[in-house]
């Protein structure tokens, strides 16, 4: 019978949970130009040499962005040494912070959707029939 979760997978959870804890505490006094930053998700790669770390920020200007993620590039073996303090591990996977866009196209295309009922709504009622599709008489 196989595993619930993979080696891989448990590892990422982990991973996930202590970034997300290093990030919000011991970070923060490191390099304060680093604003409001979560993390999404962590994936591990399957022979556990490289980790790919899905951030999440809560700035609009995309210079903004860039600069975080170039603090994040820059300090990324300070977050990988205090994970190998952190995890009982031979070997720590080496860090890369990608960003995750998953929630903005979310929000994009509830936005677009949103926008295309309101205006079927609106050409319904301009042909005279009822918005939920009845004609009216």
């Amino acid at each position: 019978m196989a595993r619930e979760f993979s080696r891989t997978d448990r590892v990422g959870q982990q991973i996930h949970k202590e970034v997300a804890s290093i990030l919000q505490n011991e970070f923060k006094n490191r390099d304060p130009r680093l604003g409001m930053v979560t993390v999404s998700g962590a994936e591990v790669s399957r022979d556990l040499a490289h980790a790919k770390v899905f951030v999440t920020f809560f700035e609009s200007d995309e210079a903004k962005i860039k600069e975080q993620m170039a603090i994040l590039d820059d300090n990324k073996g300070f977050v990988r040494s205090l994970l190998s303090k952190r995890m009982s591990m031979r070997t720590v996977p080496a860090i890369r912070f990608v960003q995750d866009l998953s929630i903005t196209e979310g929000m994009r295309l509830s936005n677009l959707l949103s926008e295309t009922i309101s205006k079927d709504k609106e050409r319904a009622r301009q042909a005279g029939r009822d918005p939920e599709g009845e004609d009216k008489e």
